[in-house]
């Protein structure tokens, strides 16, 4: 997931060197979004620095190695700026892996299959929205608390849609379609098995 606007946007409050940013990057976003790498941060500190979004300078120290500081151009600002004052698409789209799930389920033809992928799901969701739920009544940060409810409502769209796919495919008569057939034998592949 690219993360070089929120790079720019925590660059815009001052120079910093790869440790601090990913320290203000966990701390602003809070543990819903988990640890930063910071082998990733550093390759994103590099991109934007190709594209003349940031410049670094080396500072010496004492004991440790040299600690590089970045600082945003005039350029990295114009493309916050950007970024900023324009809508935010669905990062995936709707490709999304228990959609293809419950598609390969259905398609199996198979009551039980379905039961199964959906039962699973379900109960990985039910856990989730505990743990959100735990995590938001600890955040003492206000934008955390708010990305925590963000991803809390996310995960009870897809708690809606297991619901809906539950009602669907087990509970409408006909709703479970018949077993996709299987393609025709292509000649020689039988054989080269």
């Amino acid at each position: 997931m690219p993360i070089h606007h929120a790079v720019l946007s925590l660059l815009s409050h001052g120079p910093s060197y790869g440790y601090e940013l990913k320290g203000a990057f966990e701390t602003a976003v809070g543990p819903q979004w988990g640890p930063l790498n910071i082998g990733h941060l550093y390759q994103i500190l590099d991109r934007l620095s190709r594209d003349g979004m940031v410049v670094s300078q080396r500072h010496a120290q004492a004991v440790k190695p040299d600690r590089v500081v970045y600082e945003i151009t005039d350029a990295g600002h114009e493309e916050l700026r950007r970024w900023l004052g324009e809508a935010s698409p669905r990062s995936g789209g709707f490709r999304d892996d228990f959609f293809l799930k419950v598609t390969a389920a259905a398609r199996s033809g198979d009551a039980d299959t379905v039961k199964t992928v959906l039962s699973q799901q379900r109960t990985y969701l039910m856990r989730e929205l505990r743990n959100l739920d735990g995590l938001r009544r600890k955040a003492e940060d206000p934008v955390v608390a708010l990305l925590l409810s963000a991803a809390t409502r996310h995960v009870e769209a897809d708690l809606a849609f297991v619901e809906d796919a539950d009602r669907a495919l087990l509970r409408t008569p006909g709703g479970l379609p018949v077993a996709v057939p299987k393609a025709p034998a292509v000649e020689g592949l039988r054989s080269a098995g």
